[in-house]
């Protein structure tokens, strides 16, 4: 990697200077330029062109363990410490996330309702365990409210809804995105916190309605709702904290990009690829047994 680096610099500095500070010989180097390369290192350059591509998709914010994630969803065997060393020699860097603690409302947890998830965020099949939150974006105009709707399976957002205004036909209407795309009124577990607006009797109803059973964290555990909390802290960190919003539908416009041409095609490829990973390995299966 030595040798990689002092070529893609030698327009810019002395060889001889460049082997000094690396200690390398310089002969070393010459002789390397006149081999051919390894099959390692061709992969590495085919696999560097890919990482480029996907970190330039992501607007830059993509790190080397999410870039490893999306890798392994395409098929790719890279380790995650050969991901990061190939980014870190290019100068690829992602965006950390930022930690922040904030306070928001919470209402009375009804006496009948408790946690289906339990902490347990696997789902082995779509539409059977589903979470949502609400988190706030600033606009020099005023503030604008997202409530999404997160499938477990994979992690694609079903459902999702904008207002200026946090209360539950915010939610109302994102709950009701979700079910649109839920094929037949098949049941399944929706878990938020215990916001006022997932507490109000109208929301409990709506979901009782459409075959939704309702789930709800405890008193000061935030952790049990972690996933919402995870696809927020990735949007911010990705998208909205890279920006500065004139307007309200300068934001609406933006975060609507993101969740449907950047998150959830990124999702849908993984799922896709994991899908052909498991049809084959049942083909092979079948031929073996």
């Amino acid at each position: 990697m030595k040798y990689e680096s002092i070529q893609r610099c030698r327009g810019l500095y002395p060889v001889q200077l460049m082997c000094r500070c690396l200690r390398v010989s310089r002969s070393g180097f010459y002789a390397w330029t006149q081999r051919g390369l390894s099959d390692r290192e061709r992969d590495n350059r085919r696999l560097l062109v890919r990482i480029r591509k996907l970190h330039e998709e992501s607007d830059g914010v993509m790190g080397a363990p999410r870039m490893h994630e999306v890798l392994r969803g395409e098929g790719e065997p890279a380790s995650l410490n050969r991901v990061a060393r190939l980014m870190a020699n290019d100068g690829l860097k992602g965006i950390p996330q930022k930690r922040q603690w904030r306070r928001k409302a919470s209402g009375e947890r009804p006496a009948y309702v408790r946690n289906h998830l339990e902490r347990d965020f696997t789902a082995t099949e779509p539409n059977t365990k589903w979470v949502t939150d609400i988190t706030y974006i600033y606009t020099a105009e005023r503030w604008l409210y997202l409530c999404v709707v997160l499938d477990l399976f994979g992690g694609k957002v079903v459902g999702w809804s904008m207002s200026t205004r946090q209360d539950r036909q915010l939610v109302l209407r994102a709950v009701l995105m979700a079910c649109w795309q839920r094929p037949g009124r098949r049941p399944v577990i929706l878990h938020s916190d215990r916001g006022t607006q997932f507490t109000s009797y109208e929301y409990q109803q709506f979901l009782e309605d459409h075959n939704i059973t309702l789930s709800m964290s405890a008193i000061g555990h935030c952790g049990d709702n972690a996933p919402a909390e995870g696809f927020f802290g990735m949007l911010k960190r990705e998208r909205i904290n890279r920006r500065r919003y004139r307007t309200v539908a300068d934001a609406r416009a933006d975060v609507f990009d993101y969740i449907e041409r950047f998150h959830n095609p990124r999702i849908q490829r993984r799922l896709d690829a994991l899908q052909e990973e498991e049809s084959a390995l049942t083909q092979l299966s079948a031929k073996t047994g």
